[in-house]
């Protein structure tokens, strides 16, 4: 199962562009927490959380469990608003989160066991199509992420959808094909290694050529 990382927030009485600069003013950032048949929730973040999940990456596909005052809700960060000239946090949007009503969310894939690839063994190379796969799933079966097993590819050997671990509540986006996530290439040689090549194979020649034409 998922993990929701947990962040601490504070209720806000109204909503209105006033009432937002009031919050900002603070030393706050107005946010609001929508969806799941249910009223918006207005409230506003400590800039340096929002600031974390921001360095961090990957925000608009992690879990959170927003506490307000006791109450808990689940909700994926959706969008943030970023002033114009500081680049600071303006306005953070969540999408309420509900058992029973599927969400989208792009899942990572994780990939295994590369040192046992017998194609990555001999000199192949990991072509990643896919670093996440967007899905539509229930939240209380949102993966934390999807693995995929490297361990028996060989070159030209693939990974698609239907091996994925972790998937099996998940409806993928793309429908209709049973999509690659990622292939493991022949091996590829530089211009670097061409030319180098080429070089020594003109020297021996060269030096062939300069011992036939020797007199004894």
């Amino acid at each position: 199962m998922a993990n929701f990382e947990v962040i601490e927030a504070f209720a806000r009485p109204r909503a209105g562009k006033g009432v937002a600069r009031a919050t900002r003013r603070e030393g706050k950032v107005p946010a609001v927490i929508y969806g799941a048949n249910q009223e918006p929730s207005l409230i506003a973040l400590d800039p340096r959380a929002v600031m974390r999940e921001l360095k961090r990456g990957g925000w608009r596909s992690r879990l959170y469990e927003i506490s307000v005052d006791g109450q808990k809700s689940r909700a994926l960060m959706r969008d943030v608003q970023f002033h114009p000239v500081t680049d600071q946090p303006e306005h953070v949007d969540f999408q309420r989160l509900a058992a029973g009503e599927r969400v989208r969310v792009a899942v990572a894939v994780s990939f295994l066991n590369e040192a046992t690839s017998p194609g990555l063994k001999r000199g192949g190379v990991l072509n990643i199509v896919r670093h996440k796969v967007e899905v539509e799933v229930d939240p209380d079966h949102i993966p934390e992420k999807f693995e995929a097993d490297l361990g028996t590819l060989d070159i030209n050997d693939n990974i698609r959808w239907h091996d994925l671990k972790g998937a099996e509540n998940c409806k993928p986006v793309i429908i209709g094909r049973d999509f690659v996530i990622a292939t493991v290439a022949p091996p590829t040689v530089s211009a670097e290694q061409l030319a180098a090549d080429a070089a020594a194979a003109a020297a021996a020649a060269a030096a062939k050529a300069g011992k036939g034409g020797k007199k004894k």
